[in-house]
């Protein structure tokens, strides 16, 4: 049975003969070797102390990763062996080093062909502190190739450093802050004179103690290309603010707050994004000539590093920083806190766009002694606008005004003009009634030729909120607080204005108040 099996194994080693590794193994060892320089003596070994271990190394193996430290040291004995006419064997002495002999194994492993893979933060500023240090130009490269070991809130990451060289990423705080660690390897120690150096600085491996471990995690699930689930604003905040700490510029694009759709009415792809959120970078006006204005156009938007295109640009702002004043043929918007600031800003980077020329007041430059340039900027220093912006309420915008939908009379008649609104027919613009009609009509205290009002009074309210007569119209007040609100940016031709174009703020859908009352009405209580 034996011999009988051994046939069947014979048999069937001869009819599928294999190489084993003795068979292949010098080819390639002196195919190896040969690429080896030959630097020092390739069959002779030379002893090397480190700490308190020895090591002795081929000649072969320390010309591998050359010139080193350790092929310059025996380079001279040897040279000064033969020309004294001595044996190397007894003239190379022993090359003492105080550094860590565990270290020194890995290094002693990449020497005779072996890959070595740091293990964590610790192992990789060591071997890249002693690379450095010995001079060892292919464990340099390597170790510059290899990813970045870094403790983020006292956890361990591995970052490929390919994901941290994305141009929308780069530079970003492991590229500015550990420089070191990113230096090209011809960049030993930057700043740091290797004469008479006696060993290498000491390297603590780089931390980042005082973020969110679990939030860089997730950063780097994105970077990856992976999508993350955004569980709340606050989660999303918690995410944009560790961006921002990195400085994961493209990143921060992806995870900012914004809406991207197709507008089937318009025949056009629509960018919801807020004021606070847009870079002067990702503006862009697109031309849209009519008949009666062959300058009109449409503020655009793509996000930097992101879009690869541009999106109509569909602009909120919140935060009850804009109040609507209605005047006798137009609308004007105020804003105020900062909001005024980056109106001011984003007017000032489209009249760039335009190539209009620069205001006499320099925008946001603070002077040091008073002057008009020492005020804060307003739309109104810009060569678009007055101070408060003109406004026009598009007959498809979207208006909730005291928690109510609030819409024209059906005898009004909305149209574009330079003047922004324009008003005609009879009638009181009102919001629906109860029954879901529209107020207004008889008990309109306008004729049909009474033109649109500019009163600065203050009307009458009954326990609802409302005017006297129980609409809401804009004959009833001239002043709306906008809570929350969504614009487009129409650029169009101005007549009396600082320049040629003017840019109006295009109602697309409006959360407004017309009274102190009708604000406290949809004030929450702190318990729920």
């Amino acid at each position: 049975m034996k011999h009988a099996m051994a046939n069947v194994g014979g048999a069937d080693q001869n009819s599928h003969p294999k190489p084993t590794p003795m068979s292949i193994q010098p080819s390639s060892s002196l195919q190896l070797v040969s690429k080896i320089p030959k630097i020092l003596p390739h069959e002779r070994v030379f002893p090397i102390q480190i700490g308190s271990e020895l090591f002795k190394l081929s000649g072969a193996s320390i010309s591998s990763d050359a010139p080193s430290y350790f092929s310059q040291f025996f380079q001279n004995q040897v040279k000064q062996a033969e020309e004294n006419g001595e044996d190397i064997s007894t003239a190379i002495r022993t090359l003492y080093i105080d550094r860590d002999p565990m270290t020194f194994r890995d290094i002693s492993l990449h020497l005779q062909g072996y890959h070595v893979q740091p293990r964590d933060a610790t192992h990789f500023v060591r071997l890249f502190a002693d690379a450095q240090f010995y001079s060892l130009p292919k464990l340099i490269s390597q170790l510059y190739e290899e990813s970045i070991f870094t403790s983020i809130g006292h956890r361990e990451f591995q970052i490929p450093r390919e994901l941290l060289t994305d141009p929308g990423n780069s530079p970003n705080f492991f590229s500015l802050g550990f420089a070191i660690f990113f230096s090209t390897p011809d960049d030993l120690f930057p700043g740091l004179d290797r004469e008479g150096l006696l060993r290498p600085p000491s390297i603590v491996p780089p931390s980042v103690p005082n973020r969110s471990a679990d939030t860089f995690a997730e950063l780097l699930h994105l970077l990856r290309g992976y999508p993350v689930s955004i569980r709340n604003e606050e989660h999303r905040a918690s995410l944009l603010r560790d961006c921002r700490y990195f400085n994961f510029k493209g990143l921060e694009q992806r995870l900012i707050p914004h809406s991207i759709s197709f507008n089937q009415a318009r025949q056009r792809e629509e960018i919801v994004l807020r004021i606070r959120d847009i870079l002067k970078s990702g503006i862009t006006v697109a031309t849209e000539p009519t008949p009666t204005d062959h300058l009109a156009g449409w503020v655009n938007y793509a996000r930097p590093f992101v879009d690869d295109r541009s999106y109509e640009l569909v602009l909120e702002i919140g935060e009850e920083c804009t109040r609507l004043q209605f005047g006798p043929g137009s609308v004007r918007a105020e804003f105020f806190r900062e909001v005024r600031t980056r109106v001011a800003k984003l007017f000032e980077v489209i009249a760039t766009k335009l190539n209009l020329p620069p205001t006499t007041q320099p925008l946001g430059l603070l002077m040091a002694k008073g002057g008009a340039s020492s005020q804060p900027p307003t739309p109104g220093n810009t060569p678009l606008s007055e101070d408060l912006v003109r406004v026009i309420l598009d007959p498809e915008a979207s208006i909730m005004l005291d928690g109510r939908p609030w819409a024209p009379d059906e005898e009004y008649q909305y149209a574009y003009s330079g003047a922004g609104l324009s008003v005609s027919g009879g009638g009181n613009m009102s919001a629906p009634s109860s029954a879901g009609g529209l107020g207004g009509g008889q008990d309109s205290p306008m004729s049909s030729s009474t033109p649109l009002p500019l009163g600065r009074k203050r009307r009458r309210v009954d326990s609802h909120g409302f005017g006297a007569s129980g609409s809401t119209g804009v004959s009833g007040f001239d002043e709306w607080i906008v809570r929350s609100g969504q614009w487009r940016l129409r650029i169009q031709g101005a007549k009396n204005g600082k320049a040629a174009v003017e840019c109006v703020l295009v109602a697309v859908k409006l959360d407004a108040m017309s009274s102190e009352q009708s604000r406290n009405a949809q004030r929450p209580f702190l318990g729920g």
